[in-house]
């Protein structure tokens, strides 16, 4: 019995002692990889999905600090469900189509993607120097399945080319999908137009037609045979519509009573002693004795998103007409399709000739914008 028991008392040690000892190699194993710092996983959009996407193809950005002088062999990024403890990969991850997209502070490295979820990068074992600031992208990488779920990336470095032996510094990041956030909104069919005397502009320099002012408009000095009235007024328009618009001028000419102006039915310039009443919409020059009326369509039309411009008829420097629903202006330059906003000046000229009746002379018009969808 005795003997026996000394037996059996020896064996007991001897497993006590293996135990200890593997231990203590163990936990030198892990004692001496030193601490990764300074180290953060960026999730990036791929190419067609958000970074945080759940499921989606994306790229993972690592940058980590490694403090320990040496060499590097291999770097593995180890996907895990926690941070410590027995691994397991995220449900949904896939890495094994993985590649290494870019990389800076240790290069040369190529990708092993066999193992999903255990990538790792290899390269024939180089030198880096202390608190060197590592950076790799792993392309099409896609990300775990699971909406709002963290997950955890234990990064090691080995003198090693596969990511086996001692490490010899190790840190872990994490990273979340998230919940993508989905907005929609209608731009309907959009016609904006506006008349007045004036039309301003907001503080982006946008035709505002909150701005504009009232449309009753005196000429510049009384009629007479020997000098040209004139007078101007504004419009505003835009329109997503397909085809563009046209904007139309209605009324009568001007009249007091029974008298009138004769409308110019064709373009002319203004002659002193006629009867003569017209308009254009251009930056006349040599219209009167005194300083010149109108200026061009603003902002001046480019043939992609600001296409109005001044009417056949209505679009002659210092010639005028005006025939009731004739077009004044369209957006046709650079062909169909829709314009931002812009303000037209519209110049307006009567001469008369000596016998022309007194009174006061009136006309109201009506300037009609009709897009075509």
């Amino acid at each position: 019995m005795y003997k026996h028991h000394k037996t059996v008392t020896r064996a007991l040690s001897l497993f006590v002692l293996a135990v200890t000892l593997f231990s203590q190699v163990l936990m030198t194993s892990m004692v001496s990889a030193a601490q990764i710092t300074t180290r953060s996983l960026t999730l990036q959009a791929g190419a067609s999905d958000g970074g945080s996407k759940p499921g989606g193809v994306v790229n993972h950005l690592f940058t980590f600090t490694t403090p320990t002088e040496g060499n590097i062999g291999s770097i593995q990024f180890l996907y895990c469900t926690l941070a410590a403890g027995s691994c397991t990969t995220p449900d949904g991850l896939v890495t094994t189509a993985a590649t290494r997209a870019s990389e800076s502070g240790a290069t040369g490295f190529t990708m092993v993607n066999t193992t999903n979820g255990a990538p790792y990068i290899t390269r024939t074992a180089a030198t880096v120097s202390a608190n060197a600031v590592l950076v790799y992208q792993l392309g099409n990488v896609t990300n775990p399945t699971t909406t709002n779920k963290t997950f955890f990336v234990r990064i090691t470095t080995y003198t090693s080319e596969d990511a086996t032996g001692t490490a010899t510094d190790a840190g872990t990041v994490n990273a979340s999908t998230a919940t993508q956030i989905v907005l929609d909104g209608i731009m309907p069919e959009s016609l904006v137009f506006c008349t007045g005397e004036t039309i301003g502009v907001n503080v982006a320099l946008v035709p505002d037609c909150a701005s504009a002012t009232p449309g009753v408009i005196h000429f510049n000095q009384l009629f007479s045979p020997i000098d040209t009235a004139t007078s101007s007024s504004q419009m505003a328009a835009s329109t997503n519509a397909g085809a563009g618009y046209v904007i139309s001028v209605n009324g009568p000419t001007l009249t007091s009573g029974s008298n009138t102006i004769a409308p110019m039915s064709a373009m002319a310039f203004g002659v002193h002693g006629v009867s003569q009443f017209g308009l254009n919409l251009k930056a006349n020059t040599a219209l009167t004795s005194t300083t010149p009326v109108g200026i061009e369509a603003a902002p001046i039309a480019n043939a992609t998103n600001y296409r109005g411009q001044a009417a056949t008829n209505y679009d002659t420097v210092d010639e005028f007409k005006f025939t009731s629903g004739d077009v004044v202006a369209n957006s046709a330059n650079g062909g169909a399709g829709g314009t931002d906003a812009q303000i037209y000046t519209v110049s307006y000229m009567v001469n008369v000739p000596g016998s022309q009746p007194a009174g006061t002379y009136v006309t109201t018009l009506t300037y009609i914008c009709t897009p075509t969808f």
